[in-house]
C-alpha cells in the first residue's frame, strides 16, 4: 500500500496564497493570538475525547498548551514548492550540500557501526541498508538535527491556525495516543510542522509504522538507531519497495540522443510537477539499445522497466530511475530530494 497521505512533502509543499500582509511575525502576533487559541481548545479536546483519548490525559495536557508564534510565521512563509516559477534550478549545487564528503564519512560510519542490526533488518523488509541510513542522514544529518518545537503546542496553533486544520488536529490527537501509551512530552519534539526523530515522522506515521527493532518492548525514534532505521525500511516497504532493484543508475546520454516521444503521458495525482520531469517508462534494456552507458557500474536487469531524468539538462549526468525511486518520493515529493539521497546511500555502501 502506497502511503500518499499526511506525509511531510505534504505539509511542507502544499501552500494556499495567504493575504499581502502574511509572512511576517508581526502578521502571526496580530491575527493569531494566545487568547484566540485558547477560545479554539474546547473544539480540539471534543476532538481528543470522541478519538478515545484518555480523560487523565486531556485534563493534563490541556491546561498547560501554549500557542506558538514562531510555528505560524513559519508556515506562513512557506514557498509554493515545485509550482514556485517556471525555471527549474540545476540539481548540482543541491548535491554539493546533501551528497557531501562530511555526510558521506558520517554516513559510512554508522553504516558500518550497525551493518550487522542493518542486514537483518534488509532482509526483513527487503530495502538495502545504505538507504535506510541514506535518508537519515537527509533528514536529520544522523540524529543531529531534530528539531526542538513543542508537538503538542505546534500541532495545536497549527490546527488553530486552520490552513490544514484536520491534518493538524489528527496530529495532535495521534500525539496525545502516544502520551498515552507512556511517551514522554519532553520526548515529543521535532519540526515546527511536527515531523520528529530520526526520521522525521508525523505522529501518525510513527503510529502506523515505527518498529521496535532492537527489542526492548517500545518503538523509539529518537534516540534508538536501530528503532529508527527500522521504521524508515518498514515505511518504504509499505511505499512499494521492490527488494533487488537499485534505486536508479546514473547514466551517460549520448549526444546524438533524440529525446522525441519520450515525454510521460502519465499524471500523478501527488506532485504532478515532480512526476512529469521523467520520461515514459522503458526496459533498461530498451535503454541500453538507445545508447544510455551507466557511469561507473553495469546494467540492472534488462527487463526492469525505468524512466529518464536530465536534472541538469542535455550534456550532464541523467539518471535512470526504478520503481524504488518513487518509493523514495513517497517519503519526500522532490526529485533532488530522491536523487540526493540515492547518490548519499550508493556513496555509503561503496
Amino acid at each position: 500500500m502506497r502511503l500518499v497521505s499526511q506525509v511531510i512533502a505534504i505539509v511542507l509543499a502544499a501552500y494556499v496564497p495567504p493575504p499581502a500582509t502574511v509572512g511576517s511575525a508581526a502578521y502571526a502576533q496580530s491575527n493569531y493570538t494566545q487568547a484566540g487559541f485558547q477560545a479554539y481548545l474546547p473544539q480540539l479536546r471534543v476532538e481528543a475525547q470522541r478519538a478515545g483519548i484518555r480523560q487523565a490525559t486531556i485534563d493534563r495536557i490541556f491546561p498547560t498548551l501554549e500557542f506558538s508564534a514562531r510555528t505560524v510565521e513559519l508556515d506562513r512563509a512557506q514557498p509554493g514548492g515545485a509550482s514556485g516559477g517556471s525555471a527549474v534550478p540545476a540539481f548540482a549545487p543541491y548535491r554539493e550540500r546533501h551528497v557531501s564528503a562530511d555526510l558521506i564519512s558520517r554516513g559510512r560510519s554508522r553504516y558500518a557501526a550497525n551493518i550487522g542490526r542493518l542486514n537483518e533488518i534488509g532482509r526483513r523488509y527487503g530495502v538495502h541498508p545504505s538507504i535506510m541510513v541514506a535518508i537519515w542522514g537527509h533528514e536529520t544529518s544522523y540524529g543531529a538535527v531534530t528539531g526542538d518545537f513543542d508537538l503538542l503546542n505546534s500541532l495545536a496553533t497549527l490546527a488553530y491556525e486552520g490552513r490544514r486544520r484536520q491534518l493538524f488536529a489528527d496530529e495532535f490527537i495521534a500525539t496525545l495516543k502516544l502520551v498515552d501509551r507512556g511517551y514522554a512530552r519532553s520526548q515529543l519534539k521535532g519540526s515546527w510542522a511536527g515531523a520528529t526523530g530520526y526520521p522525521q515522522f508525523l505522529p501518525s506515521m510513527f503510529l502506523r509504522l515505527g518498529v521496535d527493532a532492537d527489542g526492548d518492548g517500545r518503538a523509539n525514534i529518537w534516540s534508538s538507531e536501530i528503532d529508527a532505521l527500522a521504521s524508515i525500511a518498514n515505511y518504504l516497504s509499505n511505499a512499494g519497495w521492490k527488494p533487488g532493484v537499485p534505486w536508479g543508475i546514473p547514466v551517460s546520454v549520448p549526444s546524438s540522443f533524440s529525446r522525441a516521444g519520450l515525454s510521460t503521458r502519465l499524471i500523478s495525482p501527488r506532485c504532478p510537477r515532480v512526476h512529469e520531469r521523467h520520461s515514459n517508462w522503458r526496459t533498461m534494456a530498451e535503454w541500453r539499445a538507445l545508447g544510455l552507458v551507466p557511469q561507473g557500474g553495469g546494467w540492472p536487469g534488462n527487463s526492469e522497466f525505468a524512466t529518464l531524468i536530465e536534472p541538469d539538462g542535455p550534456g550532464r549526468t541523467a539518471y535512470l530511475l526504478t520503481n524504488n525511486y518513487r518509493a523514495i518520493l513517497d517519503y519526500n515529493c522532490s526529485n533532488f530530494y530522491a536523487l540526493s539521497v540515492g547518490l548519499l546511500a550508493d556513496a555509503v555502501a561503496r
